[in-house]
């Protein structure tokens, strides 16, 4: 089975000939190992020295490199930095109407900005560089691989601005995340025109539990994630939920009620156990992971790995899945723990295993 056949079979809540495998976030040291060479995770600070054509041919020939020796699937693949935009935009000045003590007055500020940046900017095609380049390295190699891509725009992350407003002010936070939402589908629409159709969307707000009420998920951000998911279905697309942390006390928004085709950044370290989540919910969302990276692959030895590997891709199968870690693969994962789990996939399939 082809790589782009394989993922989209799963997406389609059916079997493939094996779990597919992809790579969230790849970082250094690993990425330059399996790069063969210096791989620059910054492509904004060498398109300033070399030029942005040069840093982002740089960039897809390293990451094709990457998912060929590693045997992925399907990249996760962000637009390219542009050094300059497209259509330059003279914002109002809206610093002296903000009191930025005052979480509120910061969000109505934000979602003064967001209207101007919908009503005025134009989609700006040189962020879709890379995604070119990709697919000129993939012609060299007889391959082709889906691209997974960033619609992230309803997350609170550490926004204690965000936070504070949706608790005192609803109707200022609310009318934010109908903005994102507008925001969304523009780059939505730029993705399509390249031929790309399996998006990223939500964002995060949980660790050890959300960070906000369900209430709050419920009727702020869960409608604007349907209504992004909804338009990505109306052009053919896949919608994927993203979020770390602990969403048990959410989950049937997060997942049934934002209409989501499947879930990503499955925290297992936060109770999110992949065994139960297909039990739920098998039938209508496949799930990306959830081999933990922040312990599991930082802490753990490679013979624990190896045994948390197997655990994830039995659980897998019963329902549709993709082999991936919770979240980025950093610093703090050792070579000798990376390959361990990469190589405890290949020999689950009978892959021939990689020695570095």
């Amino acid at each position: 089975m082809l790589h782009i056949n394989r993922v989209y079979t799963v997406l389609n809540k059916k079997t493939p000939d094996r779990t597919p495998i992809f790579e969230y976030v790849l970082l250094n040291p690993l990425a330059s190992v399996f790069a063969g060479r210096e791989y620059y995770v910054n492509i904004y600070d060498f398109a300033k020295e070399q030029g942005l054509d040069k840093a982002v041919r740089h960039y897809a020939e390293d990451r094709v490199k990457i998912s060929r020796t590693l045997g992925h699937d399907m990249m996760w693949v962000g637009p390219n930095p542009v050094l300059e935009p497209a259509q330059k935009l003279i914002y109002p000045d809206y610093n002296n109407d903000c009191d930025w003590s005052d979480p509120i007055s910061v969000i109505e500020t934000r979602n003064k900005y967001l209207r101007f940046q919908i009503e005025n900017e134009i989609q700006d095609e040189q962020l879709m560089l890379v995604y070119e380049y990709i697919r000129e390295e993939f012609k060299k190699y007889e391959i082709e691989l889906p691209f997974f891509v960033p619609a992230y725009y309803h997350g609170i992350g550490v926004d204690v601005d965000l936070m504070q407003a949706m608790a005192l002010a609803p109707e200022v936070t609310t009318e934010y995340f109908q903005l994102r939402t507008e925001t969304a589908k523009k780059m939505v629409d730029l993705y399509i025109k390249h031929d790309i159709n399996i998006f990223g969307i939500g964002g995060d707000f949980a660790g050890n539990r959300p960070l906000i009420s369900p209430k709050m998920y419920r009727e702020q951000i869960m409608p604007e994630v349907r209504k992004t998911a909804d338009y990505i279905h109306s052009k053919s697309g896949y919608a994927v939920n993203a979020s770390d942390g602990d969403l048990w006390s959410v989950i049937d928004d997060f997942l049934i009620g934002c209409g989501v085709d499947a879930y990503m950044e499955i925290d297992r370290h936060a109770g999110m156990e992949l065994a139960k989540l297909i039990e739920r919910f098998g039938k209508k969302v496949t799930f990306f992971g959830d081999i933990d990276c922040g312990n599991t692959l930082s802490f753990a030895s490679p013979n624990e790995i190896r045994r948390d590997v197997i655990r994830c891709l039995d659980e897998g199968r019963a329902g549709s899945h993709l082999f991936t870690p919770s979240n980025a693969i950093t610093s703090s994962i050792s070579l000798e723990n990376y390959l361990a789990m990469v190589n405890a996939y290949r020999e689950y399939w009978g892959i021939e295993i990689i020695n570095i």
